[in-house]
């Protein structure tokens, strides 16, 4: 057993003595005694309280030290960007949300991401050596392998531009770069469904895309591509053209700009999703329809997917989440109806929880995500000896 199969047993964070690991992992006390040591060198395993005596001296009881390392999160968005550092426990520690345009370019962006993390570092009294990874999410496809951008439609200037490499020329730490719906997928689950192994988040705003977890890991497929729903064909949308240039994707009849564009057909203001969610918060009748009708196409699509993967849990997010019950009715009507009665017996279709917040939540899980993977935790004890 490695050392790091010692430290997963620690990892959730309650606390237990060396007798009871030795129990459970099956090892010798000796044994466990030395990988504890290594583990407390880089101060990842700390000693916690006191256990209770059974006669003579107290047992000592160990457990993760979420302090030991931090890691920062950036979440980057079309109009908006946001930094945060967080413990190994995923604790937001400190945060900073700023306007800024990603069609500024890389340069600028991460520029920016430069300086904030800097700044947040100091604020908090850390140092760079205390910084162990750095977790990134982009408005746009993602090669998470090199972490590039890959023809991503609204990113002028990042297409195949060396995210980690730019990043790491400031901090000498992994980076891990990874889309914006998969982050707020990892978000989500870190922070409100922990418990949940299988997950689909769908954020619906200027586009819709899908964050799968199954089996408790995020799934990216072959290319990084998996969970592009928004270019699903769909009954309704015909011959709509979609910008991807194909007719009758899902985004091209239910994303925010497509009902806003419904609805000023019929004589109702609206130019973004926002306004379409204002309208129906409002109470106005044919764009409360209109949500409901896109809930409705993305059930369509989701109604395949539950059959396919069979989630616990369908979180929508994204702009259009705001609209709530609107959108949810219609994509529970179609998905109870056409996904299959065992797939559907206790699944869960709600608006997310952490909202606005679950991008950079979920940059920063990835950075923990890596940083206590076993690999990690064993190169990192040798290391120290």
């Amino acid at each position: 057993m490695r050392t790091s199969d010692v430290f997963e047993l620690l990892r959730d964070g309650q606390p237990r003595t060396r007798a009871q690991l030795a129990e459970t992992s099956g090892l010798a006390r000796s044994t466990i005694a030395s990988r504890i040591d290594a583990l407390m060198r880089l101060g990842l395993v700390a000693p916690y309280g006191g256990g209770v005596s059974t006669g003579g001296r107290p047992p000592s009881l160990l457990a993760l030290n979420p302090l030991a390392w931090i890691v920062a999160g950036v979440d980057i968005g079309a109009t908006h960007a946001t930094a945060a550092l967080a413990d190994l426990a995923g604790t937001i520690l400190v945060e900073h949300r700023d306007d800024l345009d990603v069609a500024l370019g890389p340069e600028h962006v991460l520029g920016w991401v430069e300086g904030v993390v800097a700044d947040l570092l100091a604020g908090q009294g850390r140092s760079r050596h205390e910084l162990a990874a750095i977790g990134v999410g982009l408005p746009g496809p993602v090669e998470h392998s090199t972490g590039r951008a890959i023809n991503p439609p609204i990113m002028p200037g990042w297409d195949g531009y060396d995210v980690p490499g730019h990043l790491q020329r400031a901090f000498d730490v992994p980076v891990l770069v990874d889309n914006d719906v998969n982050i707020m997928a990892l978000g989500e689950q870190h922070a409100h469904l922990p418990d949940i192994d299988d997950l689909v988040f769908i954020k619906v705003s200027t586009g819709i895309g899908a964050g799968i977890v199954s089996g408790g890991r995020l799934q990216r497929g072959a290319q990084g591509t998996a969970g592009d729903l928004g270019h699903v064909a769909v009954a309704r949308a015909g011959e709509v053209l979609c910008r991807c240039g194909n007719h009758g994707c899902l985004e091209a009849i239910a994303a925010g700009p497509a009902i806003a564009r419904g609805l000023r057909e019929v004589g109702v203001e609206a130019v973004a999703g926002q306004d379409v969610v204002a309208l129906v918060r409002s109470g106005d009748p044919r764009a409360v329809q209109a949500v409901r009708q896109a809930g409705r196409d993305l059930g369509e699509v989701l109604a395949t997917l539950v059959n396919v993967i069979n989630p616990s849990a369908i979180v929508v997010g994204g702009a259009l989440a705001d609209a709530g019950e609107s959108l949810l009715a219609g994509i529970r009507e179609v998905v109870y109806q056409r996904s299959l009665p065992l797939a559907t017996q206790h699944l869960r279709i709600t608006t997310s929880q952490a909202g606005e917040r679950a991008g950079v939540i979920g940059a920063a899980a990835l950075a923990i995500g890596h940083v206590l993977s076993p690999e990690y935790i064993d190169n990192a004890t040798a290391a120290v000896g």
